[in-house]
């Protein structure tokens, strides 16, 4: 069995930190080899790094990129004819958004992935769904920006989509949407958005109107766009607090995840912790060093992601401050590690994961 396949059949968090790393570090020797031998580009950083490809002794010794190489380099470990469909990241107005090439092995591992993680969260069944969005933004399927690609993403678990937003003006459309609420009453409903999105065109369009819903029974997955509603003072308790008033939601799970390691998502369990799963882990090392620090201790994070088979992203050093928090001891009781993130890297260059939004459709 390879190590990707041996990941892939052990539970999504169930496996005891030591345990993981043993397959984690295995899958990432594999790949870090295989981008050696395919990306010209890190075939030089390596040899610059002096790193020998495939030998790291630990997960913490995988050379890593900073993310922001995607945004400069077309960085790919693949003939050009294998791509089978090119993301872009977000970002301001300006900015050259990082490009990450997938071919088809790539994306498959991504949507398999993707599966683990949100139907522990979940269920296997798919719900009737929500999205807080308009269907202008996955119109090319061969191009996405991170909203795109993270509505198509979720919207496989989802059944009878159904659009909040009208078109780019971003109108909530009230009447369509309590008569599609009414068609699946007692049912189990899932509703995704991205965070920003969320509490502008819903929570805060259903405080201007004076109106709400009642969707109890409902599970809200989102994500993105903190740094807007951290600017307007809007805590994640202040976030989850208004939309149960507003909309009677209150099974809400955020997640942290980058276009750069799509399938990779980190979810926020009950106990307000986002949990790294089995095909993934962060380190949080110190700038100055870049050494590795233990639990407690704010850093930057780094993402590593089996996943990756057609571009060099699988050990990424974000732009994201942040802590580990403990391993295999969260509340919730999944194994692995737990970490907060706290924002971005001061000076750093600002994006989200829900685009810059000034009533553009991504």
């Amino acid at each position: 069995m390879s190590a990707i396949d041996a990941l892939f059949d052990a539970e999504t968090f169930g496996l005891a930190q030591k345990d993981k790393d043993r397959l984690l570090l295995a899958a990432l020797n594999e790949l870090t080899q295989h981008h050696y031998d395919g990306c010209p580009e890190y075939h030089q950083i390596l040899d610059g790094y002096g790193a020998k490809a495939g030998e790291a002794g630990a997960v913490a010794d995988i050379p890593f990129l900073p993310v922001r190489m995607f945004k400069r380099f077309g960085l790919k470990s693949i003939p050009d004819a294998n791509v089978f469909k090119t993301l872009t990241s977000s970002g301001t107005t300006g900015q050259t958004p990082s490009r990450i090439f997938l071919d088809s092995r790539t994306a498959q591992l991504q949507a398999r992935a993707l599966v683990k993680v949100i139907q522990s969260f979940i269920g296997p069944k798919r719900l009737p769904m929500l999205i807080i969005d308009h269907p202008a933004v996955v119109k090319d399927r061969r191009f996405f920006s991170a909203r795109g690609a993270g509505i198509l993403g979720l919207s496989n678990f989802g059944r009878d989509h159904f659009y909040a937003l009208a078109d780019e003006t971003m109108a909530l459309r009230m009447d369509e949407l309590r008569a599609w609420l009414e068609k699946h009453r007692g049912q189990t409903i899932l509703i995704f958005g991205f965070t920003f999105m969320v509490w502008k065109y819903l929570v805060q369009a259903l405080q201007k109107s004076g109106e709400t819903l009642k969707v109890e029974d409902a599970i809200l997955i989102h994500s993105g766009g903190w740094k807007k509603l951290q600017d307007e003072a809007v805590s994640n308790e202040v976030f989850k607090a208004e939309l149960k008033a507003r909309a009677g939601v209150s099974r809400v799970h955020n997640f942290y995840g980058m276009v750069e390691q799509t399938g990779s998502i980190y979810v926020e369990c009950e106990a307000g912790h986002l949990h790294a799963p089995i095909l993934s882990d962060v380190i949080v090392r110190d700038p100055r060093d870049w050494s590795v620090l233990p639990p407690g201790q704010e850093g930057v994070i780094e993402v590593v992601s089996a996943l990756p088979h057609s571009y060099p992203g699988h050990a990424l050093m974000t732009e994201d401050r942040g802590r580990l928090d403990g391993e295999d001891n969260c509340p919730c009781g999944r194994k692995g590690r737990y970490f907060t993130v706290f924002g971005r890297v001061p000076m750093a260059e600002m994006r989200g994961c829900s685009d810059t939004h000034a009533g553009q459709a991504a």
